[in-house]
């Protein structure tokens, strides 16, 4: 945690305010059971970056009320409100005033249960917020431990870009692949009807269980991952997430996985992903001259399947269009913290749920 760097903002009646951003993701590229430097165990997951959708928070400190006088708005976020409350705490201490209540209000455009981050995303922006009313701005690391302390496990949203292996239920980086994914166009999809998928009816299973071999399939699976990564090679990259997806439809199931797949094939995509715990998933193109007809078409195929289209995207950014994203950058180019985010988001009232159908197209 890093001390105080500037006063805290003001809100119309004089209460210190604070706002933060997060982004949201694509499932992920590759999940499984991984060994930490000391040989041991952990679950873990690379993400795939999606430009874009996200939440913001905006938090009014009200200086003098008890702690647990805490409101949100929409009052069933509450993973995010044991975020904000945690965040409280901590940086109560670290400014040695007294912990106080506040409003947390949350706007965003992440549906809920397909796979992207929604609950990591609200969590981590109500933390940024929380951090900013009192003029500090938290390291990932504190972030990353506050958000497992909210939810259990969470996403590496908090991280800056760059492909990493997280331990999603300790909060901490196993490894850092390098600087950037290679190039991708991602032509997202919604599994399942877009139904939201109960990650709690998921099977859990601790990481002591996997068998030696899940193991050491897993570490071919990251080695392989780490030289993509290294080389810029995206049909490497496609071989993983598509290897990673196969494991994960062994839980999730989904009945179009197979189309998915073949249309794959058919199009000449270097391979498939899925979110490991929802709905979504893309089908992975090497960028290419002259490719834009055999993305309409996959497109086209999709839909004749009854299979909802998501967002098209890539994995190309400014700071990736000219090298490697800068350590502590956003990957979109403006800070997730403070005034700069200000005023984004979908504005969303206290009774109104997420919605759970699917992305549009970008």
């Amino acid at each position: 945690m890093t001390p105080a760097a500037r006063p805290a903002a003001t809100a119309a009646d004089g209460l210190p305010t604070g706002t933060g951003h997060a982004p949201g993701h694509h499932g992920e590229i590759l999940q499984g059971v991984f060994l930490d430097g000391a040989g041991r165990r952990c679950a873990g997951l690379v993400t795939l970056p999606l430009p874009g959708p996200g939440t913001t928070a905006r938090f009014v400190r009200r200086p003098g009320t008890p702690a647990e006088a805490l409101d949100v708005l929409p009052a069933d976020r509450a993973k995010a409100a044991r975020a904000a409350a945690l965040a409280v705490a901590a940086c109560a201490r670290r400014t040695g005033v007294e912990p106080c209540g506040g409003e947390l209000r949350l706007t965003g455009d992440l549906p809920v249960g397909l796979g992207l981050g929604s609950s990591t995303s609200d969590v981590i922006a109500a933390v940024r917020a929380v951090a900013d009313s009192y003029g500090l701005r938290l390291a990932p690391g504190t972030v990353a431990r506050l958000a497992v302390r909210a939810e259990t496990a969470c996403d590496p949203l908090m991280l800056d870009g760059r492909p990493c292996l997280f331990a999603q239920r300790e909060g901490r980086v196993l490894e850092v692949l390098g600087p950037a994914l290679p190039p991708l166009v991602v032509v997202g999809c919604v599994l399942g009807g877009g139904t939201p998928v109960d990650t709690l009816s998921l099977p859990a299973r601790p990481p002591a269980q996997a068998s030696d071999t899940e193991v050491r399939d897993c570490a071919r699976l990251r080695a392989r991952l780490r030289h993509a990564v290294a080389t810029g090679d995206a049909r490497l990259l496609g071989e993983v997430a598509t290897a990673s997806a196969r494991r994960g439809q062994e839980v999730l199931g989904h009945p179009e996985f197979d189309v998915l797949t073949d249309l794959a094939r058919a199009f000449g995509a270097v391979g498939v992903q899925l979110a490991h715990s929802g709905a979504v998933a893309g089908v992975l193109f090497a960028p290419a001259p002259g490719m834009r007809p055999r993305l309409r078409a996959c497109l086209r195929a999709l839909d004749a399947h009854g299979i909802p289209a998501g967002p098209t995207f890539t994995t190309i950014t400014k700071e990736t269009a000219h090298g490697a994203a800068r350590p502590g950058s956003s990957v979109h180019g403006t800070s997730a913290h403070g005034p700069a985010q200000r005023g984004v988001g979908r504005p969303t009232g206290p009774d109104t749920p997420r919605r759970t159908t699917p992305l549009p197209a970008l």
